[in-house]
């Protein structure tokens, strides 16, 4: 397997599972109230093990069981990438099917949070004129896909960093010897 294939290979798998932790998710309404955060990186995080797999069974499969940092962290980044293009894509689509609005929903809990913290009218203006422009900005799919894209962004770092840290060694979950 060439390493092209290896990324198209892991990385749909990766956004394919990735998409179905999000509609799952969505459909269950893990995502709001104040562990949605938690529960959506979290979520991100598991999908994107699959990384890991991709890059060590490359390593043990086509490399011998050795693969060095660049490669591998190379190789997770691409794959992670790929997936990431189906979080963005199906978010897109999930916002299209679903005529959710989630932007407006989000600044009017945080403009309300200013009211009950005790805002004064002043502050709530201003809240509010940067929540219009947002809201504004966040109906133009350039502007917003880049904005989904910098959600998953830390996970797409950190896995691929971490899976190429450990995977470097050989000696880290070795190759098992083929009969």
């Amino acid at each position: 397997m060439t390493m092209t294939r290896a990324i198209l290979i892991y990385g749909v798998i990766t956004g394919l599972v990735l998409e179905g932790v999000f509609l799952g998710s969505m459909l269950l309404g893990t995502h709001e109230g104040e562990n949605g955060v938690l529960v959506g990186y979290l979520t991100m995080f598991i999908a994107m093990s699959i990384v890991f797999v991709g890059v060590k069974r490359f390593r043990d499969v086509e490399r011998g069981g050795v693969i060095r940092f660049l490669p591998a962290w190379g190789l997770g980044t691409a794959i992670a990438l790929v997936a990431s293009l189906f979080y963005v894509l199906g978010w897109e689509v999930y916002m299209a099917l679903s005529g959710a609005d989630f932007i407006g929903d989000y600044m009017a809990g945080h403009i309300e949070s200013l009211r009950a913290a005790g805002a004064s009218a002043a502050e709530l203006a201003a809240a509010q004129a940067e929540a219009d422009e947002l809201i504004a900005n966040y109906a133009n799919p350039l502007y917003r896909m880049p904005l989904t894209f910098m959600e998953i962004a830390p996970v797409v770092v950190i896995v691929p960093l971490v899976s190429a840290v450990l995977l470097r060694n050989p000696r880290f979950l070795p190759a098992e010897a083929r009969a």
